[in-house]
């Protein structure tokens, strides 16, 4: 059973927490995120994960500078968070890990069309780079644990590229290649987040940089099951970069 999208915006909207106005805004815009994901469903041949809508503004405090999260890919691991994440565990039995996308209403609001389907791919691939570290157990290298038996995943360099996952549709490539020349640049985008967001009070989410970076046990990701459909097309993926990688160097 696969988590409800929309589970956490109807409960702020039932605690009167954003106005009906937004609601209705995100609930109109929706269809753009529903039409993403489908969309990249088709370009890469594989089953976006669960995601859900987010309805708060998260805000990363840099140290001179504030930076707007649009969407997130996190790896949640049950029993390490509140009970809030309880509702996010149901598409993998018992599984103690997950990966869920975060989408926030701001962005749902104010993005335009193109600039959500960019994301939505963008986060697709980190996604992608999860799972094909937690296939391998590779950690990152240049972060320093707690432990042994802990791991650290921040946003990183990816393993796929966008031409190889989106092979089957050449305007989403250029779309994403457009959108993420050196991380997301909209800055429509973040002007009417200020202003017809935060500026007004709605609902923000603020954290440090360090606090972006999900620490998971490695006992969550060895028992962490990934279907061998899945895991080929991962493998086929990683391959073709790879390939691709070395005739760059070599100059062909």
């Amino acid at each position: 059973m696969r988590l409800d999208p929309l589970y956490k915006l109807e409960e702020s909207r039932s605690r009167a927490l954003i106005p009906e106005k937004v609601y209705a805004r995100v609930m109109e815009r929706y269809r753009y995120v529903t039409e993403g994901i489908e969309r990249v469903e088709r370009a890469s041949g594989i089953e976006y994960p669960e995601y859900y809508i987010e309805p708060s503004m998260v805000v990363a405090d840099a140290q001179y500078s504030l930076g707007l999260m649009f969407a997130r890919t996190i790896p949640v691991v049950k029993g390490m968070y509140d009970d809030s994440y309880d509702h996010y565990y149901g598409s993998d039995g018992g599984s103690r890990l997950s990966i869920v996308v975060q989408v926030t209403a701001p962005l749902v609001a104010y993005g335009l069309k193109g600039t959500i389907h960019a994301i939505l791919a963008h986060e697709f691939l980190h996604y992608i780079e999860l799972l094909a570290r937690f296939i391998n157990m590779n950690v990152i290298s240049d972060e320093v644990s707690n432990s042994i038996f802990e791991s650290v995943y921040a946003d990183m360099s990816r393993v796929v590229e966008p031409r190889i996952a989106f092979r089957r549709d050449r305007a989403l490539i250029r779309l994403v290649a457009r959108k993420f020349q050196d991380g997301l640049s909209d800055h429509r985008l973040e002007e009417k987040c200020m202003k017809d967001w935060i500026e007004k009070g709605l609902p923000t989410v603020r954290m440090s940089v360090e606090e972006n970076i999900a620490r998971i046990p490695i006992e969550a990701i060895a028992s962490f099951r990934i279907d061998e459909g899945l895991r080929s097309k991962i493998y086929e993926f990683i391959s073709a970069s790879s390939s691709n990688n070395r005739r760059r160097r070599k100059g062909w």
